[in-house]
């Protein structure tokens, strides 16, 4: 079977108690990063055969997970943090699996996602995930100005090099949008922060932001105030 598990998006102490039963007892574990993971392992004292799973072999070790598990071996599949699948490999494996008709389940876990969602305040009956902003100006642009016809909250990721550049463009497609940056999710220093695009720029002129980035858009009726609300996570 494979085992597609979720892992701390940066607390290790979100991890479950299904998660490392899981990795536990696998014959080998899948991993985005097997260096980032092989600490994560390591800190909960698990050792099994690593295998790298990453965007630029994934088509390969695709092929090669699917014989072994069709072999009758389990796999475990994890990335860096959060759940596989979602803006990281996974995806495909999943798909070969369904083709194949060969056995999987999902290892729920914390997800940056929904994380993300819940600190913004933004409505949450209707939601848009859209993932990477592109990296290329007209591009990200245009997912932008996207966002804006959309009712219902829009959630990106987004690198902490580029956010002031994203911010600026927000300032002249959505002026008047309520925006929320949330980084170092579970972490000491854990942020959301809510505003426009302008207050948001002035701030991280300031206070270059660090970690990993989610951009909310409020919809059309994102509720304003609360725009300088920080939280912190031990």
């Amino acid at each position: 079977m494979l085992y597609v598990v979720g892992t701390p998006i940066g607390n290790l102490s979100d991890i479950t108690l299904r998660a490392l039963e899981v990795l536990k007892s696998v014959d080998l574990i899948a991993a985005e990063d097997t260096r980032h993971s092989g600490m994560l392992l390591k800190h909960f004292e698990i050792k099994k055969p690593l295998l790298s799973y990453h965007e630029h072999n994934e088509a390969m070790r695709a092929a090669q997970l699917i014989e072994r598990i069709a072999a009758g071996a389990n796999v475990g599949l994890i990335t860096d943090a959060g759940m596989p699948g979602f803006s990281d490999p996974g995806a495909r494996l999943i798909r070969e699996c369904i083709k194949r008709d060969l056995p999987f389940t999902i290892v729920p876990g914390p997800s940056s996602l929904l994380t993300a969602l819940l600190g913004s305040g933004f409505s949450m009956e209707k939601f848009c995930f859209r993932g990477f902003l592109p990296v290329k100006s007209g591009r990200r642009e245009r997912e932008l100005q996207a966002a804006v016809k959309y009712d219902e909250t829009t959630i990106f990721f987004e690198s902490p090099h580029r956010l002031a550049k994203t911010l600026s463009a927000c300032i002249n497609i959505m002026p008047g949008r309520q925006l929320c940056v949330a980084r170092e999710l579970t972490k000491k220093f854990e942020e959301f922060r809510r505003g426009t695009a302008s207050e948001l720029l002035a701030h991280y002129e300031g206070h270059p932001a660090k970690g990993e980035i989610v951009l909310i858009v409020g919809g059309s009726t994102a509720p304003k105030g609360c725009q300088n609300n920080c939280g912190f996570a031990a």
